[in-house]
């Protein structure tokens, strides 16, 4: 059973830095790629960024230069650090993973964390 589960979100002023932590169990962490995803109230869930396996990395234009993935695959963990950030970037955080397991596919999802950033 994949299970990622996010940490590090929290109330930060604007131009302020969080950095957010996703930990996998259940998969073969570095055989995936992992991303983040935000949802703000009353909005569509979308890609922030991506690293794949081999450690490349994919940015939503909205956070390039501020925000950088990256992974530990000794720690089974994905991080999402976020600098200069701005009250836009308010909204819950998720981590994904998607793949095949015993032929069935997956697409897991943690339980999100909040990041609020005041003006």
């Amino acid at each position: 059973q994949v299970q990622l589960v996010e940490s590090g979100g929290g109330l930060v002023q604007a131009g302020g830095s969080l950095r957010l932590s996703c930990a996998a169990s259940g998969i073969i962490f570095r055989r995936n790629a992992m991303g983040w995803y935000r949802q703000a109230p009353g909005k569509q869930r979308d890609l922030v960024a991506v690293i794949t396996s081999g450690g490349s990395t994919n940015y939503a234009d909205s956070v390039k230069g501020r925000f950088t993935i990256s992974r530990d695959n000794a720690r089974n963990t994905v991080y999402l650090q976020m600098n200069s950030l701005k009250p836009e970037d308010t909204a819950v955080y998720y981590c994904n993973t998607k793949g095949v397991m015993e032929s069935t596919p997956y697409d897991s999802w943690g339980q999100g964390t909040q990041v609020t950033v005041s003006s």
